[in-house]
């Protein structure tokens, strides 16, 4: 990856799922403040709030210069064409500054049981990620086409998924995962594609609490995602580690937490084993407030 290419989103991020459930005005003051703050990107998730699209041209509206990436858009929610097509607004309407990450459950049922509708492609997660992917280059452009085009990253937490990352697009953004996994990434796209990964925090010096919140996070991404257990399972975490509840070494890996150092040193970790940017994911009591004070009292030492 080149200094250029890093320097796009700088070395650390944030990511949130907070601005699903917060009205757009509060969205706005929200970004702005992010950016003027000096944190590279603003990642966010999408799940049954506002749709990625939306979220994506209300986030780079309300600033100037930051790259606003999803993290994800999933595949299951909208045809490739509509997504193709999106994609191409976003980077006329603002250059360089969307960056696209794909993903999702198209696979399985995840969204067949919230709507009802069947889902129009199955199949198993890299051959339907790749057609995902032909069917977007297949859309034709008949209006302006973006200069640059926006980027695009993958999902990417398997070995497979991650060579189709690096194959076919900038890169991977795994989430949820250890410094193990940034470690195994790394080599397994090699050392130029782009590797973006989410680090869950918890700024806490109470450890109680710190771990309290921290395990709930993991507990539910362990017994609701099964492609996030079979991921932490292939790097070494077993039964003992999950059934009944996530362990404190499971929870550990997955969740730096306590003081601003502790977090400092985590998201060095994944930076000295070969990841181009961290984007952090902060925690609290109250999932459904934005952590701006987080955000604040963290910068000085992840930017700096």
């Amino acid at each position: 990856m080149t200094d250029d290419a890093r320097n796009g989103l700088g070395r650390v991020g944030i990511w949130t799922f907070g601005f699903e459930g917060q009205p757009a005005g509060r969205v706005r003051e929200a970004a702005a403040e992010v950016e003027e703050t000096g944190y590279g990107a603003i990642w966010f998730g999408e799940a049954f709030g506002r749709d990625t699209v939306g979220q994506a041209w209300l986030l780079l509206s309300a600033t100037r210069r930051i790259t606003v990436a999803s993290g994800i858009a999933n595949i299951a929610f909208r045809d490739p064409i509509a997504t193709a097509t999106a994609t191409r607004t976003l980077g006329e309407a603002f250059p360089g500054r969307y960056l696209l990450g794909l993903g999702g459950h198209r696979v399985d049922d995840t969204v067949h049981r919230v709507d009802g509708y069947p889902m129009p492609a199955r199949g198993r997660a890299v051959a339907t990620m790749s057609a995902y992917l032909d069917a977007m280059d297949a859309v034709p452009a008949h209006g302006p086409v973006p200069d640059p085009a926006p980027r695009r990253v993958l999902a990417a937490l398997g070995p497979r998924m991650l060579e189709l990352a690096a194959a076919r697009t900038w890169g991977a953004h795994p989430y949820f995962v250890p410094v193990e996994h940034t470690v195994k990434a790394r080599a397994a796209m090699g050392p130029d594609a782009f590797l973006g990964v989410e680090q869950a925090v918890v700024l806490d010096t109470d450890p109680a609490r710190a771990r309290e919140v921290a395990t709930a996070h993991v507990a539910g991404y362990v017994a609701m995602a099964a492609h996030q257990q079979a991921n932490v399972r292939r790097l070494g975490f077993g039964d003992e580690d999950i059934v009944g509840g996530p362990s404190r070494r499971l929870v550990d890996a997955i969740v730096a937490h306590g003081d601003v150092d502790t977090i400092r040193h985590r998201v060095r970790e994944h930076l000295e084993a070969g990841a181009d940017h961290v984007c952090v994911q902060v925690l609290t009591a109250d999932p459904a407030a934005l952590p701006d004070r987080e955000w604040r009292e963290l910068a000085p030492a992840l930017l700096h």
